[in-house]
């Protein structure tokens, strides 16, 4: 067996990654390979020693964390020879879920390390105001990212809770954006919305396939928009995002691009549940970006 690169973040998922990395550890000591471990306890921490983890010259990297644990490293990773392995341990774990990754079983997803199938999935960037940032999964702009916002500057309730008052407070002031969208190379369209959902994959917020239909690996993205909407009809239209079934709506455009921008007064910038900017964004992708070990195909058994 290699030496297997471990990379934890211990607070992700509210200290569920200290618990997954004991398991993922031991999983891989089990099997025999030789685990170096790293452990970071900030952005900053952990992209240092992602960088020092890969000088190493490891057979693979395990990254223990969330969608955003993943995303703030990216550049890291896929400057990397190796293939990354990832063992769930955030809120949402959307890519998990793109991926078909064991997301409720550390101990399998370990193991993908040494037996999975590596596959080339697109990294997607958002260029603001602010700057660059690579994401993996879907661009929030719009009320679902207001929501996520109140979210994270609520102190109070805890859990789910805080994400329910969010969106209560969100849908009491709910007013539309003037969006104005440009998808590659057409011209800008400008019109009332509620939503814009730019898809590198399906699913954002812990399964919420807003971009259903999104692949990892097509070299596109997928945008979702929805329409200006009231406060009810907005309620009504939830469950259907939550089935996925809401393409068919009326109040929903759906298009494939190479590269969207979206700008709108009061604009807020989400991707991977981090805030990434405000005002305006332009969303693009490489494809093929990044390397990650997934479940092996039928007949294709990989052991080192």
């Amino acid at each position: 067996m290699g030496h297997i690169a471990v990379l934890s973040n211990p607070r992700a998922g509210k200290g569920r990654g200290g618990r997954v990395t004991d398991t993922a550890v031991a999983q891989l000591q089990r099997r025999g390979a030789r685990v170096r471990l790293y452990s970071g306890d900030s952005a900053a921490a952990t992209a240092a020693l992602a960088t020092t983890a890969l000088a190493e010259g490891p057979d693979g990297l395990v990254v223990i964390g969330g969608d955003g644990t993943l995303s703030g490293i990216l550049d890291v990773l896929c400057a990397a020879t190796v293939p990354i392995t990832l063992v769930p341990a955030g809120t949402g774990n959307d890519l998990a879920r793109a991926l078909d990754l064991p997301w409720r079983d550390a101990a399998a997803a370990a193991e993908l390390a040494l037996t999975g199938t590596p596959r080339s999935i697109d990294v997607g960037e958002v260029e603001t105001p602010s700057g660059r940032a690579p994401f993996l999964t879907v661009v929030a702009l719009g009320f679902d990212a207001r929501v996520s916002d109140r979210t994270n500057r609520l102190r109070w309730p805890s859990g789910a809770l805080r994400y329910y008052l969010a969106l209560l407070i969100e849908l009491v002031r709910l007013r539309p954006f003037d969006f104005t969208v440009t998808i590659d190379d057409g011209a800008p369209t400008t019109a009332p919305g509620t939503i814009v959902a730019v898809g590198n994959t399906a699913s954002y917020g812990g399964g919420m396939p807003v971009c259903v239909g999104a692949l990892p690996d097509d070299g596109r993205l997928d945008v979702v928009r929805v329409a200006a909407l009231g406060r009810a009809r907005l309620v009504r239209l939830f469950p259907l995002l939550l089935r996925g079934t809401h393409l068919t709506r009326p109040e929903v455009r759906h298009a494939s691009a190479h590269r969207v921008t979206v700008a709108a007064p009061g604009l807020v910038v989400y991707a991977d549940g981090e805030r990434l900017g405000e005002g305006t964004c332009t969303v693009s992708l490489r494809a093929g970006a990044l390397t990650v070990m997934t479940r092996p195909k039928t007949g294709d058994v990989r052991v080192r």
